[in-house]
């Protein structure tokens, strides 16, 4: 590609870039000149982590392949593009200008998709999404109930550009922001932008974007650092994965306009290395940022100079935290330090330095380019703008989804998550990962935002939500996060290291039907005690889960202590297996049972020996005429 001296028009590159999009006909050989080829159509295919892994990349291949058989190849182009969200539905193909969208697409349909579709204009209606409550088929993805309540600012490229092509995240305004910073604002006037606009950090504290920054610029030296803040830990959670897949160049240039504003000129991404689609996207992005001059020594032509590099985490929970993902990039062991001072003051190499999450970081070229009052106005009074929510659980729609804050649970589950899966009850649902809490169905209609969260016991975090039906036991759900965050914990502290090993072990009694009413005594007192004296988040947040659940659930907690009986039939310790004299004495259950505990013969009314049962439930499972009762 031209280095620097293209891009100094950085307007001009955006208007060719622009017209190349409109046109979708592509060089591979990356020539910037723009072809004046009509094209008309063009097939988007998901290349996110699931996609991927579903063939999407054979997809591509298989259409192009057949579309140059057809003789189309002038007419229509085939290419990738990141998360469409829709994940459970994937692999996606959506065909524009028709805007048509199909769902679960395999490598052998996409000859039915040229010869049908681009050939014959008839729309395949078996790869069309069916939307469960209307029972109908949807042909357009701006009809569909998953997007219509969406508002993607964060997401905004993610299913529209292909992520391993800087020209297209041009095209689409990238480095539009990072051009007029540079050129027009001073460090202040972008720290008061970014104020004004009233973001805050979306990777679970909520605290106020434009602030961390004025912190970090205030203090001098002589380098200062930008991190961001990869290390997506949360059960469920693949809300930056995704973006960084999709559109890494957004995030690249926010980290720019952040290094510009504090003063730095370094920049790391600290990124687990269970992410490799997102790495090797990232790669692709550096490296065509660099050779197109909007990263790197002198950007556009100023003298404003910033690198990014690479580091890569080993998947710990705890370098979630800032100063503990400070040390694993110092090459020390991952773990909080306390504070003051801050990282502001004192982080990387005892440095200034900013450390912001993915999605943060997307939203900010765009908060530039359209402004304090556009992005303001979106949100609450308090929380302004969108939030991504990584949706998944007992629900029909599982994906990702960004809606503006102040949406309520309500609508998330049932309008745009289409509501519990198999016609069951909706019990809770699960915000803020192993640092949230569950929320009952008395309160879905809470609008989503950091305070409204806080208030009933639960948190934003950085964006996870798990949807529980009543098949779901709430006790044992408690002592799922509980262990979770026990193995996750750096152990530094004794709080977290011993407290929260004496809270596992009093709910681990509650499950096995051991525990007496004490017990739900020690464990609020107990966890308010670890809450208040906890070394860092991970510590402070880890007795969320039980104490929301005691709260809103404290009579599933009672029925296992005082009844020895879990009422949603999860807990194994307190099941009780029963043949009734619906046994037609097939011998299936007798076969099947690891410890040959269920005795009888054939044709006659078998027995289970509940002494020696260790009631696995593979007699419940196996039994042709549901003869086995489970309590």
């Amino acid at each position: 590609m031209n280095k620097i001296n293209y891009f100094k028009d950085l307007t001009k590159a955006h208007e060719d870039f622009t017209q190349l999009l409109k046109l979708r006909k592509f060089s591979h050989e990356q020539e910037l000149s723009v072809e004046h080829t009509r094209c008309n159509r063009e097939i988007l295919v998901c290349g996110g982590t699931g996609c991927h892994s579903a063939d999407s990349a054979l997809i591509i291949d298989n259409l192009n392949t057949k579309i140059k058989e057809a003789g189309l190849s002038l007419e229509v182009n085939a290419h990738l593009t990141g998360c469409f969200g829709f994940c459970e539905k994937g692999p996606i193909v959506k065909i524009d200008p028709d805007n048509v969208f199909y769902i679960g697409v395999k490598p052998e349909d996409t000859h039915e998709i040229v010869q049908e579709h681009l050939l014959k204009g008839n729309i395949i209606d078996r790869l069309l999404y069916e939307e469960p409550t209307l029972k109908q088929k949807v042909k357009r993805q701006d009809e569909m109930s998953f997007y219509k309540k969406q508002h993607r600012i964060a997401l905004r490229n993610c299913g529209l550009i292909n992520p391993e092509d800087i020209r297209e995240s041009i095209a689409q305004e990238g480095y539009m922001a990072l051009g007029k910073v540079i050129t027009t604002m001073s460090q202040d006037d972008i720290i008061k932008l970014i104020s004004d606009s009233g973001l805050r950090g979306r990777g679970g504290g909520g605290f106020p974007t434009g602030t961390k920054w004025s912190f970090a610029k205030k203090h001098e030296a002589d380098q200062k650092y930008i991190i961001c803040n990869a290390d997506e830990g949360d059960p469920g959670a693949f809300m930056d994965r995704s973006i960084l897949e999709g559109d890494p160049h957004s995030v690249l240039e926010a980290m720019a306009i952040a290094g510009y504003a504090i003063g730095a000129s370094l920049g790391y991404i600290y990124i687990r290395a269970e992410y490799p689609l997102a790495i090797d996207r990232l790669k692709i992005a550096i490296n065509q940022a660099r050779e197109c001059g909007v990263l790197g020594n002198n950007i556009l032509g100023t003298s404003f100079s910033f690198n990014i590099s690479l580091k890569y985490g080993a998947g710990a929970f705890v370098c979630g935290e800032e100063t503990a993902l400070i040390n694993s990039i110092e090459g020390y062991r991952g773990e909080p330090t306390n504070k003051p001072p801050f990282p502001a003051q004192s982080g990387l190499w005892d440095k200034p330095t900013s450390v912001n999450n993915v999605e943060t970081f997307a939203c900010i070229p765009a908060i530039i380019n359209k402004g304090v009052e556009w992005f303001s106005s979106i949100g609450t009074k308090t929380s302004k703008g969108t939030k991504v929510f990584a949706l998944a659980g007992k629900i029909n729609n599982v994906g990702l989804v960004e809606v503006p804050m102040g949406t309520t649970l309500r609508e998330i589950i049932y309008d745009i998550g289409g509501g519990i899966k198999n016609g069951r009850k909706f019990k809770a649902v699960q915000t803020g990962g192993p640092s949230g809490g569950c929320i009952p169905a008395s309160l879905l209609d809470t609008p989503i935002d950091y305070e409204s969260l806080t208030s009933i016991g639960s948190m934003m975090g950085s964006g996870g939500m798990i949807v529980m039906d009543e098949d779901n036991c709430m006790v044992d759900i408690a002592k799922f996060y509980l262990q979770f965050t026990l193995e996750e914990s750096c152990g530094k502290c004794t709080p977290c290291r011993i407290g929260n090993t004496r809270l596992y072990e009093l709910i681990d009694k509650i499950t096995k039907g051991k525990a007496t009413e004490q017990d739900i005594v020690n464990l609020k007192e107990l966890g308010q005690i670890i809450k208040d004296t906890a070394l860092c988040g991970l510590g402070q947040t880890s007795p969320n889960p039980i104490l929301s659940n005691l709260r809103y659930f404290e009579e599933e907690f009672n029925a296992h202590i005082k009844d020895k009986h879990c009422p949603a039939g999860v807990c194994k310790d307190l099941l009780m297996y029963e043949i009734t004299d619906k046994c037609i004495g097939c011998t299936r259950c007798a076969k099947i049972c690891p410890v040959t505990c269920i005795s009888g013969k054939v044709k006659e009314l078998h027995v289970i020996d509940k002494d020696r049962c260790i009631k696995c439930g593979s007699c419940y499972e196996e039994c042709p005429v549901d003869a086995i009762t489970r309590k």
